[in-house]
């Protein structure tokens, strides 16, 4: 959702990114999502149907389908076996840089205030060193909208204060954020098909340029200029590994999201998932939308477009290379059309 208000906002801003961000839509809510998050692995394999199950590191003690037993996922690459706590803890603070980063490697995270000039070395790094074509620009600038998001949700950055129930950023407020985003947002008001963004987004191929501004494999370009400590060639392969198990793993998660996050229609009106409800304190959905109205959640929403359209603004003057972008059909179809049915 950050990185769709994020367009929208930068394309009344009339950016150019915007127009990136709209003709690969699919690269960029990828980008915003499997760009950063790339725990995107099972926790548990149950035994009794063989099915991953979980999120990352999360303590799963039976199955969630039979109550049997489960053992833990783990990737295998070249003889060694890596557990999902060890994919976090190499690689998710080199996809959040601001923050995330493990206790070692703290030294690493890039100030806040210096997030514009890495990211505008990551856009003319991906054009320079990658190709010239614009998915994986549109796929960097989905990354750029997760971290931003993150950074201000969790509280990393200052310009956002929502507090829902018990705190900016908790799991407890998190099934209200989820839910009345998916729901109010972007059903009711942005008529957003959830179902197939959340299909293409695990349809779109690995983007080189992921290794690249992750700071895993040779230092180059602008960035390895500019940012020169912290590269890690040795971890290529394994991110490799990792990427492609996010897309195989989010496949699977896709049903298991919109099934949880589904309303169910009943004689007190519409009610959410029993597990969801349970992580917010108890609360109802109706109770839900009301804790939102009254933390007026919208405009939390806007201030999060905003924010992204400001820093995508902030890239555009760093990098002018990026007004070269194609705008459009020249000549329309209209004045094609105009000669070619005569």
């Amino acid at each position: 959702m950050y990185a769709l208000l994020g367009a929208r906002a930068a394309a009344q801003r009339d950016l150019p990114v915007a127009r990136i961000a709209e003709r690969h839509l699919s690269s960029y809510l990828c980008g915003a999502y499997l760009g950063a998050d790339v725990g995107t692995v099972p926790s548990v394999i149950c035994q009794d149907t063989r099915t991953p199950v979980g999120y990352g590191s999360e303590r799963i003690l039976k199955s969630p389908f039979t109550g049997g037993a489960v053992r833990p996922w783990r990737l295998e690459l070249d003889g060694q076996f890596i557990t999902p706590r060890q994919i976090h803890d190499s690689f998710y603070g080199r996809s959040h840089i601001a923050f995330g980063w493990a206790a070692k490697d703290k030294a690493l995270a890039i100030g806040w205030e210096k997030l514009p000039q890495y990211f505008s070395s990551v856009i003319k790094d991906a054009r320079k060193l990658y190709g010239p074509g614009e998915r994986q620009l549109a796929y960097v600038l989905g990354w750029m909208t997760h971290v931003i998001g993150d950074g201000l949700i969790k509280s990393v950055a200052p310009g956002m204060d929502l507090h829902l129930l018990d705190g900016k950023y908790t799991p407890a407020n998190r099934p209200i954020q989820d839910l009345v985003t998916f729901h109010e947002i972007g059903v009711k008001e942005l008529k957003l098909d959830w179902s197939s963004l959340l299909s293409d987004v695990v349809d779109c191929p690995i983007e080189p340029v992921q290794a690249h501004y992750m700071r895993v494999g040779q230092a180059q370009g602008h960035l390895g200029n500019k940012f020169e400590v912290g590269w890690e060639p040795q971890r290529l392969t394994l991110l490799l590994e990792v990427m492609a198990e996010n897309r195989r793993y989010q496949r699977i998660r896709n049903g298991r999201i919109l099934k949880q996050l589904a309303l169910k229609k009943t004689e007190a009106g519409l009610q959410c998932d029993q597990i969801l409800s349970e992580r917010a304190k108890g609360l109802k959905y109706p109770q839900m939308l009301e804790v939102a109205k009254k933390a007026n959640f919208r405009h939390a929403l806007w201030q999060m477009g905003e924010a992204v359209a400001e820093i995508f603004g902030e890239i555009v003057r760093l990098t002018p290379e990026m007004n070269e972008v194609w705008n459009g059909d020249k000549p329309t179809w209209k004045e094609i059309g105009s000669k070619w049915r005569k």
